[in-house]
């Protein structure tokens, strides 16, 4: 069964699947050509409306074009998402490259604990609206991120960043001076 709801981001709705979809990642498809790695995502980019496609743990979060309504798209986005996830088709393929999402390869020390405060409380917290983030990088005091999902052209994004992000590490860490989202998403 799969239930949706709104998101702080008015072009995107987050449907809730209630079996996992994926382990502890996430992922972000921007497009048609992005999406290579996920049958799913490519079925959704066959609409001319789509915009992004972020597929989470037990959720896909799925951003629309500003001149379609959900009234039109949602029921039957629902229907879609549960004959491709009841017939067993692949949602995920697997990585070829064998690259993860993040990597903390050759990460600091203080980017490993900036990106463990991030993973474990920050990304938590964005799905349950729908949205991610990514840990780009660290550099000068300045911690780079990119919004992925509901989080990315939201209204209250700069806020989230802001106040609650930001805040978050500058009290963790004092060697952070500002958060920044880069674009990407």
């Amino acid at each position: 069964m799969i239930i949706y709801e709104a998101t702080p981001n008015p072009n995107s709705m987050k449907f809730i699947v209630t079996d996992r979809v994926l382990s502890n990642e996430s992922l972000h498809f921007s497009s048609l050509q992005s999406s290579h790695r996920s049958p799913l995502a490519q079925k959704l980019f066959g609409f001319p409306w789509m915009s992004q496609v972020l597929i989470g743990s037990n959720f896909i979060t799925i951003t629309k074009q500003d001149w379609v309504d959900w009234t039109v798209l949602a029921d039957p986005l629902v229907n879609l998402l549960e004959e491709h996830l009841t017939q067993g088709l692949p949602i995920i393929l697997p990585a070829t490259s064998g690259q993860p999402l993040e990597t903390t390869k050759n990460a600091s020390e203080l980017e490993q604990q900036i990106q463990q405060v991030i993973n474990e409380e920050i990304r938590p917290a964005l799905a349950l609206d729908g949205g991610d983030i990514i840990f780009e990088r660290f550099d000068k005091g300045i911690v780079y991120l990119q919004m992925l999902g509901s989080c990315s052209g939201c209204p209250s994004a700069t806020m989230t960043l802001k106040e609650g992000i930001e805040t978050r590490l500058k009290n963790q860490f004092p060697q952070v001076l500002s958060v920044l989202s880069i674009g990407g998403s």
